[in-house]
């Protein structure tokens, strides 16, 4: 069955749209809220044919446990349904779901000492029959259509008289549900002195760069569906996100992108750096320039950038590894960050899954050199990251991908919303300003759960 794309006669925002299927299991929604040149279009994903799951070791495909490696399966999965994808739209066929970070431990061959927290699976990549796709830029909502669970044109068909006969209303204005409950896995004095200890083995010569993490657990009044419609009204992203997994919900509000492939070319955006929002334009300004001028987060970025090269070239040409932007000050809606750009071309013959095994996770959220990195962070911190500092993204069948960082990222389950935030840590790092830095980059998830 061809794919049928056809474009919506009445534009509305898709971000209306997906009030009609949030609730659906496995309905995904990745948001650009922050509309830019690298945030130009939003995807819903519903309707799945395929679904694969890694949980524990343990590989399921719809259900169904497997003997089958994980990876093995989805690359020859990719490579038998690859198809040029003839339209303008970034994905018409494909798969959208996550790695977590503790998928990239096993990558790294890395064992924990930790028990899980929030205990989702590693990875789960849904492959949907009908994507909804719009262009922020052009105003316009496509609808797509492959034909693996419904006729195509009677899906799209569907679709169409649903989205038309649903009343509209005008954006939500979620109204604030009171005081929230935060309890963070370090206190202040506990986080400091790991910052430490982190900084001696910098010193002794094992790491140069690494991440250190604390992460919250929160009870909070708002449902998941309201905590994200507040948080892309007050603090819109490039990268941001909604999944529905039934048994739990991910929200996202991700400003970082780790790997985008178009047509041959990867693209990285590693960021390291930031300063909080001022409260006056001039305090703003000041913030903006301190950054700017910091020789400090130059330098952390640096390092990264240095390592996300080395990573893009064991799958890239040789000599086809440049930066493109190096210390570049991007504006959110309560923090400044520095960011920079790295692409390549990727060698012939080789898939998203080789990406993945070269550079996941991705250096900015590890430090370097990674695999010690990793190592002394699962010393240090005190629990697994699940979920947070993984990747977030859509795999399409015409080989492009396109995956976050998931940072700014929250899992909600049992009635907990577990957030994460750190910041990079070298020796010139000062332990109060590090920790602060954590509370400034969960500000904006914690004021919207209230």
């Amino acid at each position: 069955m061809n794919t049928v794309i056809k474009e919506l006669g009445n534009y509305k925002p898709i971000s209306h749209i997906f009030k009609l299927f949030y609730k659906e299991k496995n309905a995904v929604f990745l948001d650009s809220s922050l509309e830019n040149e690298i945030g130009r279009y939003s995807i819903i994903g519903i309707n799945e044919y395929l679904t694969l799951i890694l949980k524990d070791g343990h590989f399921f495909i719809n259900g169904v446990e497997s003997k089958n490696n994980f990876e093995e399966y989805l690359e020859e999965y990719i490579l038998n349904e690859m198809e040029e994808n003839l339209s303008s739209l970034p994905i018409v066929k494909g798969g959208i779901g996550y790695f977590s970070y503790d998928y990239g431990r096993s990558i790294e061959k890395i064992s924990t000492r930790h028990d899980d927290t929030d205990n989702i699976p590693e990875c789960i990549w849904n492959f949907y029959d009908n994507f909804i796709i719009e262009d922020l830029k052009e105003k316009k909502v496509y609808l797509i259509a492959n034909g693996k669970t419904e006729h195509a044109e009677k899906s799209i068909k569907q679709l169409e008289e649903k989205i038309d006969s649903f009343l509209f209303a005008e954006e939500d204005n979620i109204k604030s549900h009171g005081e929230i409950e935060v309890k963070p896995n370090f206190e202040k004095n506990e986080y400091m002195n790991t910052i430490k200890k982190m900084k001696d083995y910098m010193i002794e010569g094992d790491i140069y760069i690494a991440n250190m993490t604390q992460k919250f657990k929160v009870i909070s009044n708002n449902t998941p569906y309201q905590f994200f419609t507040k948080l892309r009204k007050d603090n819109p992203s490039t990268f941001g996100g909604y999944f529905n997994y039934g048994s739990f919900q991910i929200v996202s509000a991700s400003p970082e992108r780790f790997m985008f492939m178009k047509d041959g070319i990867i693209h990285t955006r590693p960021i390291k750096g930031t300063r909080k929002r001022g409260e006056t334009k001039k305090e703003d300004e000041q913030l903006k320039k301190e950054l700017e001028d910091s020789n400090k987060d130059k330098s952390e970025l640096l390092m990264i950038v240095d390592l996300e090269r080395n990573d893009l070239n064991k799958v890239c040409e040789e000599h086809s590894v440049v930066v493109n932007q190096l210390f570049n000050v991007e504006s959110y809606a309560t923090v400044y960050h520095l960011v920079s750009d790295i692409s390549g071309k990727i060698r012939q013959s080789y898939t998203v899954i080789d990406v993945i095994r070269a550079s996941f996770p991705g250096g900015s959220i590890t430090g370097a050199p990674k695999h010690r990195a990793m190592e002394i962070i699962d010393e240090l911190e005190h629990g697994v990251r699940g979920l947070y500092t993984g990747s977030i993204g859509y795999i399409s069948l015409d080989g492009n991908f396109d995956f976050n960082i998931a940072i700014r990222t929250a899992v909600y389950k049992d009635g907990y919303y577990y957030i994460g935030a750190g910041g990079g840590i070298t020796c010139e790092s000062e332990l109060e300003f590090e920790y602060e830095e954590t509370l400034q980059k969960a500000k904006a998830l914690l004021e919207a759960l209230k």
